[in-house]
C-alpha cells in the first residue's frame, strides 16, 4: 500500500491481519487519490509562499488541535524534514499566536478559526490573510491544506471506530 494508505492505517491502528485490510484493498481508488492529494498539499513541486516547513508545521497543528497524536507525529517528521523547519516550527506549537510577524498571526489565526469552528469564519477572515500579506494563490493553498488535513483526520478517526467495531 501506499505511503498515505499506511500512514492512515498506523494511525488507525489497523494490524496486518485486521480485516479491514481487506476492505482498504477494495477502496484502492480513493486511497491513491488520498495520497495524491497528501502529496500536493504537503510536498508540492511548486509550494508558492507557504514553504513545505510552514505547510507541515500547520498539518502538526491542525492535527494537535483534533488530539490526533498518530497524524501529528507523521506531520512532524515532514516538518523536521523540510528546509528551514526550525523557523516554522512554533507554527506547530499551540500556544504560539504568530508573535510580532503580521503574516504568522494571519496564518495561526486562520488556521484556528477553520479547525477548531469553521462555522465562524467569514470573509473578513480571508481579508485579514490578504492584509498580512498573504496572496489568493496562496489563502487557496492554506485552505486545501487546512481541509485536507481535516479530511485525512476524520478518515483515520473513522477506521478507528471501524476496527473498534470489528475488534
Amino acid at each position: 500500500m501506499t505511503e498515505t494508505t499506511d500512514i492512515l492505517i498506523s494511525a488507525a491502528g489497523i494490524g496486518a491481519t485486521d480485516p479491514l485490510r481487506e476492505v482498504l484493498a477494495g477502496r484502492a481508488d480513493i486511497l491513491a487519490l488520498t495520497q495524491q492529494t497528501h502529496d500536493s498539499a504537503l510536498m508540492p513541486a511548486d509550494a508558492g509562499g507557504l514553504s513545505r516547513a510552514e505547510r507541515a508545521a500547520i498539518a502538526v497543528r491542525v492535527a494537535r488541535h483534533n488530539q490526533d497524536e498518530a497524524l501529528t507525529q507523521h506531520f512532524t517528521t515532514l516538518l523536521e524534514q523540510a528546509d528551514n523547519a526550525a523557523e516554522a516550527a512554533l507554527i506547530a506549537d499551540l500556544g504560539f499566536n504568530g508573535g510580532d510577524d503580521q503574516r504568522l498571526q494571519a496564518l495561526i489565526r486562520h488556521t484556528d478559526i477553520v479547525t477548531r469552528s469553521p462555522k465562524d469564519a467569514t470573509g473578513a477572515d480571508i481579508e485579514k490573510l490578504r492584509q498580512a500579506g498573504v496572496n489568493d494563490a496562496d489563502i487557496v493553498r492554506l485552505s486545501e491544506l487546512l481541509a485536507f488535513v481535516s479530511y485525512q483526520i476524520r478518515v483515520a478517526a473513522g477506521l478507528r471506530l471501524m476496527r473498534g467495531l470489528h475488534g
